[in-house]
């Protein structure tokens, strides 16, 4: 499981630095690291039964209603204006592993804390075995207005690779169900599992434009240092798959979504119109501020970013002992936050404004548009956009513009 990053030890009453707070707009995340079983690939913050140490799925919550009285009381010490949340997401984990009840608690919670907006997109994710028609018309009901489903494939046999126990058929229902309950609704893919093949990639791609959902996010498979997917290729088990098939994936992936309608906003996400934009992931590419409430999650403050604890057993003797889950943070700089902008921003289909850039990065521009990775008209215009070449070489592009 990835381990947490490094930083100065966060102070156990919570205060934050005096930095402004200014009026950006602020999000909430909420991690319910509960799973029935692990996927092999996943490195996410997620424990099984057996691995929560007398932590149950009840106390969690009482512990995570009370973190959310905490950054309320932390926010107002600060004198922090009342900022009420544009987006809510629930991820995880499988949230919906909690009863509907208990979701309804939570979201409860952030209304009277920080307030929920008018219009505020409220997004929780869900393994498509794991919800009803009725869980997701009581969801719905709690303030729910989207449903991010875990697809990842439509192949049995790729399914099986990535240890997801879920049917293909149950994602279509989930969908419906989803549609009936008045939710927009999104499905996740992953291409790139140890051999699959391009047109298995292209039935998954098939499957899941064929649901008409409303958004669809395509990640390439990274294999994490300490999953058991990773154990099983060191092993000799699995072939993983050469770089240029997974460029050939996500080509055909932009390819068959943009054909159907979809535009990708984000390079790994597409949308039927800006409307259905995850705005919520949208805010962490634009850097704006969101408080990460539950076990490891991260949250920002204006350029002050801190994590919480990994473990639901340590979160918990921390909440009981009225203090904070933080465990480390970090404060950025001018330097650092003017980075960011460029290793977040340029993921969106919007770009970066070259103004930013410090002297060797705009000078680097030029080289960029002649290996046809960055727009050359926006360029000069002065906005930097990554061309679809780029988007594959993404990760190149920023390294380029960030080179001393």
């Amino acid at each position: 499981m990835a381990s947490l990053p490094r930083g100065e030890v966060a102070p156990r009453d919570g205060s934050i630095p005096s930095v402004g707070l200014p009026e950006t707009p602020f999000g909430v995340y909420l991690h319910i690291p509960f799973c029935t079983v692990r996927c092999g690939y996943c490195d996410f913050n997620t424990y099984t039964a057996t691995e929560l140490r007398g932590v149950t799925r009840q106390s969690f919550v009482d512990d995570l209603l009370a973190e959310i009285v905490f950054a309320e009381r932390v926010l107002a010490d600060n004198g922090s204006p009342r900022r009420p949340a544009a987006t809510v997401f629930i991820g995880g984990g499988t949230p919906t592993l909690l009863p509907e009840g208990d979701i309804a608690r939570v979201l409860d919670a952030v209304r009277t804390s920080f307030g929920i907006a008018d219009g505020a997109e409220v997004t929780i994710e869900a393994n498509p075995d794991t919800v009803t028609r009725e869980s997701l018309r009581a969801f719905a009901d709690a303030g729910v207005t989207r449903l991010s489903v875990g697809m990842q494939s439509a192949v049995p046999r790729v399914l099986s690779i990535l240890d997801r126990t879920h049917e293909p058929a149950s994602v279509g229902t989930a969908v419906v169900w989803a549609k009936d309950a008045g939710l927009q609704t999104s499905v996740d893919l992953i291409y790139g599992t140890p051999g699959e093949t391009l047109d298995e990639w292209r039935t998954s791609l098939s499957a899941a434009i064929a649901l008409e959902t409303d958004h669809i996010s395509a990640y390439s498979l990274i294999v994490e240092e300490g999953t058991a997917l990773e154990r099983r290729i060191r092993r000799g088990g699995l072939e993983p798959i050469d770089d240029d098939t997974h460029a050939d994936m996500y080509e055909m992936a932009d390819a068959l979504l943009t054909e159907a309608g979809f535009d990708w906003y984000e390079v790994s996400n597409w949308a039927r119109g800006a409307d259905a934009r995850s705005r919520h992931n949208l805010s962490y590419w634009q850097g704006t501020d969101w408080w990460g409430f539950g076990p490891g999650a991260h949250s920002h403050l204006n350029g002050v970013r801190w994590w919480n604890v990994k473990h639901p057993a340590a979160y918990a003797e921390r909440i009981a002992a009225g203090e904070s889950p933080a465990l480390e943070r970090e404060v950025l700089d001018a330097d650092q936050r003017a980075d960011e902008v460029v290793l977040l921003g340029l993921r969106v289909r919007d770009g970066i404004a070259m103004d930013g850039l410090r002297p060797t990065g705009r000078s680097a521009v030029a080289g960029l548009i002649a290996d046809g990775l960055v727009e050359g008209p926006q360029a000069i215009a002065g906005r930097l956009v990554l061309t679809s070449r780029g988007r594959l070489l993404a990760d190149f592009v920023v390294r380029t513009l960030l080179s001393d």
